[in-house]
């Protein structure tokens, strides 16, 4: 499969992120799907402690990238390029959704106050014209809080329990995105195209524009799956 998705290619140093590590280690095929994953042995293999490990498989399982099978413990998940594809455009349609809505209704206060901010974080990030390993968390973090203020915007439980049911699939989640941290030039390009993504979610949703924002999501989900290609 990583033929056909962008590729991911980071080398982290000790201090970096176990979780983009381990993501990293999946889906090139060095755990293959079926392989039993254990605290221990992950944490001698990064040289790191159990904690951050445990916390990591925690993550890995609610992607959907890992499974448990009764006694064995966590294995790896098989999983097919169509399956993330297919999962990327399932979250797409249903963030879109979730955006109109809070267009439709009429976003309050607090939702453009909540991802102004997240719009914000990212300026002061790229501001500077390049990026550091450390903005690669950075950017997790202030991108899971403009994708959760949305689909919590659109005040509707079902289509919450929909996204958090497909975000379980693997590499569904806009928590998923992983970057590279040896391109992060090409990386650097690719989150100043998100960042102008967000910036015009929120003016679609100042301006109530329905379709306009739906739209938007629908292509804003793809950039970690296809964008990296074509910068």
């Amino acid at each position: 499969m990583t033929d056909q998705l962008d590729p991911i290619e980071a080398e982290e140093p000790a201090g970096g992120s176990v979780l983009a590590r381990l993501r990293q280690r999946i889906i090139r095929g060095e755990l293959p799907p079926g392989t039993r994953v254990t605290e221990d042995a992950l944490a001698e293999s990064l040289g790191v402690s159990r904690t951050p490990v445990r916390l990591a498989l925690r993550s890995l399982e609610q992607e959907g990238l890992l499974t448990k099978t009764g006694k064995r413990g966590l294995v790896v998940r098989a999983f097919s390029t169509d399956d993330v594809m297919c999962a990327v455009e399932v979250r797409g349609a249903l963030e879109g959704l979730a955006a109109r809505r809070a267009a439709e209704r009429g976003p309050d206060a607090p939702l453009l106050a909540a991802l102004d901010e997240a719009v914000q974080r990212g300026r002061a990030l790229l501001a500077k014209g390049h990026l550091v390993p450390a903005d690669v968390a950075d950017w997790g973090a202030l991108n899971s809080d403009f994708h959760a203020a949305l689909v919590a915007a659109a005040g509707s439980p079902v289509i919450a329990d929909a996204i958090a049911r497909n975000n379980h699939l693997p590499f569904a989640s806009a928590d998923s995105i992983t970057l590279d941290i040896g391109a992060l030039d090409r990386e650097y390009d690719k989150l100043r195209l998100a960042q102008v993504h967000h910036e015009l979610v929120l003016d679609a949703l100042r301006q109530r524009e329905g379709a306009r924002v739906e739209a938007l999501m629908r292509e804003h989900a793809w950039i970690g799956v296809r964008y990296g290609r074509l910068l």
